[in-house]
């Protein structure tokens, strides 16, 4: 039964809304008190952020905030159950909040839409008992873990890629995020959603978790993944754990930590880089020649035209591409040199322009002389020459 003295907390309708979870014993009204009084900071409102979001909202957590500074895009509603189409080209954060506000206006939402940085990180997490990660890139998560081992506070790791998913619980007085992770892997091997895709219901699996780890740690109940990496796999449908701790040489938390002021590292995917970045950064001798969408359409409207090769993979290839190009996936392109003209002009193109990149060096290294990538991609191509190019 309901705690008496926990009832005037409530109003009517609360009682109403709420009233599955007090039946449990467990929660009673005790402890939907202490998810009315919560105060939980859900960083990027994405794949993640969307399921962890609404579910805490319905769960009653009294204050919520939502940060996030990128907008909606058509290409989100896939996974990101929070928006709808008529959300599209709105800021997440604050298209998230009326979502939420609609579900549960007995609920504080905070929207904050803005990227999170090392400026205002110590201010804003400050304000909150709980950190949810909903990030999609290296730079912010580690930002986010260290300001909250220096604040003191609990941070719930989420990450997802293609069908396979990872949760953990980290508390600063058993390990973080850098015990597990110590550096970020190399820019060339870090994979994102946008080329190697998502399977939709991921994030909602994982983004649940992370919610339920929340809210048992607000009630004080079950056993929390601290010292426990769970490994969700779709396609099995199996969960594995591994057990993880405190490291004590983490530059961070260890016994001896290096890292006593919060820095944005500048970790990023291969995709995100420029060419000219591209350029600096290979291990290659050769000079990249890149080539403009622009400059790219001119040329194709000429009698001499340069031969397109794609090297994204064949399911890319049919959601939009070039006309009359030649589509050889990067990692087959060294098997199949033998179908290309060394001696034809030939212009690279990918998604965003890195698959291009490592595509022409591979052309150069086997002797073929005239080899361009095209900057940008064929998102390039969709912005400045063909929006009807299909490019998700």
């Amino acid at each position: 039964m309901p705690e008496p003295d926990k009832i005037s907390e409530f109003s009517p309708s609360e009682l109403a809304r709420y009233s599955r979870h007090i039946l449990l014993p467990e929660v009673g009204s005790a402890g939907q008190l202490k998810l009315k009084k919560a105060r939980v900071l859900i960083v990027g409102a994405g794949g993640l952020g969307s399921p962890a979001a609404l579910y805490l909202t319905a769960a009653g957590v009294g204050t919520i905030g939502i940060i996030d500074d990128d907008a909606v895009d058509l290409s989100n509603l896939q996974r990101q159950v929070i928006y709808t189409a008529s959300d599209v080209g709105q800021l997440k954060a604050n298209s998230a909040a009326a979502r939420m506000s609609a579900l549960n206006s007995e609920t504080q939402i905070i929207a904050l839409p803005e990227k999170i940085t090392a400026a205002n990180a110590r201010q804003i997490i400050g304000a909150y008992d709980i950190v949810i990660d909903g990030t999609d890139n290296f730079s912010t998560r580690y930002l986010v873990n260290d300001a909250c081992v220096m604040l003191g506070k609990p941070y719930i790791y989420g990450a997802i890629f293609r069908f396979e998913g990872q949760v953990s619980f980290f508390n600063p007085t058993a390990g973080c995020y850098r015990c597990l992770f110590p550096k970020a892997p190399p820019a060339e091997t870090i994979p994102n959603c946008a080329e190697g895709g998502v399977l939709g219901v991921l994030p909602g699996i994982i983004g649940m978790l992370q919610a339920t780890e929340a809210i048992k740690w607000i009630l004080g109940i079950g056993d929390l993944l601290i010292g426990r990496l769970l490994l969700y796999n779709s396609l099995p449908m199996t969960f594995d754990e591994l057990k993880i701790g405190r490291d004590k040489s983490c530059a961070l938390c260890g016994d001896n930590p290096t890292i006593k002021a919060l820095v944005e590292e500048n970790i990023v995917c291969a995709s995100q880089y420029s060419d000219k970045e591209l350029t600096s950064t290979s291990t290659s001798t050769s000079t990249s020649n890149t080539i403009s969408a622009r400059e790219l359409s001119q040329l194709l409207s000429h009698d001499n035209a340069p031969l397109l090769l794609d090297v994204r993979r064949g399911d890319e290839y049919i959601l939009g591409n070039l006309p009359d190009s030649v589509l050889i996936p990067v990692d087959e392109l060294e098997m199949r040199l033998d179908v290309l003209d060394k001696d034809k002009d030939i212009v690279v193109y990918c998604k965003s322009g890195a698959r291009s990149r490592r595509a022409e060096e591979i052309l150069l290294a086997a002797g073929f002389k005239n080899v361009r990538h095209l900057t940008g991609g064929i998102m390039s191509w969709a912005q400045e020459v063909d929006p009807s190019v299909g490019v998700r």
